[in-house]
């Protein structure tokens, strides 16, 4: 997913996410461009605020067990 489709989903406009993350705008539209990325905590204020998990804001999807058992 990303950051800016995780703000988008969740009905915030930037300068909310700034608002209640109690961040800069830039630093939001950094996260959002790949720039920076938070970590920690911060990746789980983000995820809590936008509903929805850090791996779908760091675009990590879980691989399917018989896909990671497979021999390669």
């Amino acid at each position: 997913m990303g950051f800016k489709e995780a703000r988008e989903r969740a009905g915030l406009s930037p300068v909310q996410a700034a608002e209640r993350l109690k961040v800069s705008l830039a630093t939001v539209y950094y996260w959002e461009s790949g720039a920076y990325r938070p970590t920690g905590k911060r990746l789980l204020e983000i995820a809590a605020l936008y509903q929805c998990s850090v791996d779908e804001l760091l675009g990590i999807w879980p691989v399917q067990k018989n896909q990671r058992d497979r021999p390669a």
